[in-house]
């Protein structure tokens, strides 16, 4: 049976927009240097790369994948994303994560960490683990500067947990103080912010796994 707290009572339908603007749109048919930064262990076994027309993040220790651009206003963000598990060295169905809205209130270097997730924890953001803690939760999260990760919302049942090898459509909006964050379609999260993060970065999160990220596109909206 699904959990869900109570800040995600706002819950309503997916918020309608129009695209004023096309900010990203990236198939990943050239270097990932041109739109993305990499913050990961230094290992050789820690591969974050360009493979088959695809993202690869095939990490033990985890890997944030940053794009460059700072995020303002109203936006959506679409990408494709599969979680492998084939029996790889790193394969596990777990931790299909997302950073948006982040800032750093603190540093005026904002890529300056090494993958590890708890080096996150003094950021300012919004943040869900799709599948985490080896696919049992989905958790939607609001982290601010001070250290507080406030829950915003979670489910456990498994309309809401990963499927293995599965192509999963994400969609991300953020429209005038609505947060919302979608699955193939379907609403997972909405929340109305009275305290809306108005800009921010975006990234891509993941530990100990294999994971192919495509078609990201990311839109001012209106």
């Amino acid at each position: 049976m699904a959990s869900i707290l109570l800040f995600a009572l706002n819950a309503s339908s997916q918020v309608n927009y129009t695209v004023k603007k096309q900010l990203l749109k990236d198939d990943f048919s050239s270097s990932l240097n041109n739109n993305w930064i990499i913050e990961k262990q230094p290992a050789d076994t820690e591969i974050v790369a360009i493979q088959h027309g695809k993202l690869l993040l095939d990490t033990y220790n985890g890997a944030t994948v940053w794009y460059k651009q700072e995020l303002k206003g109203n936006v959506c963000i679409k990408l494709k994303r599969t979680v492998i598990v084939e029996g790889g060295k790193n394969d596990r169905l777990s931790d299909c994560n997302f950073f948006w809205m982040v800032t750093d209130p603190f540093q005026n270097n904002m890529f300056r960490r090494s993958g590890g997730f708890k080096e996150y924890d003094s950021l300012s953001m919004y943040y869900v683990g799709f599948g985490g803690n080896y696919n049992t939760t989905t958790r939607f999260r609001k982290y601010s500067a001070k250290g507080d990760k406030q829950l915003l919302a979670e489910f456990k049942d498994q309309l809401h947990l990963l499927d293995a090898n599965k192509e999963y459509q994400i969609e991300i909006i953020m429209k005038d103080g609505w947060v919302q964050f979608l699955v193939d379609g379907k609403l997972f999260f909405s929340y109305k912010d009275a305290a809306t993060l108005t800009h921010g970065y975006f990234a891509i999160r993941s530990t100990r796994s294999r994971q192919e990220i495509d078609e990201v596109e990311i839109d001012e909206i209106e």
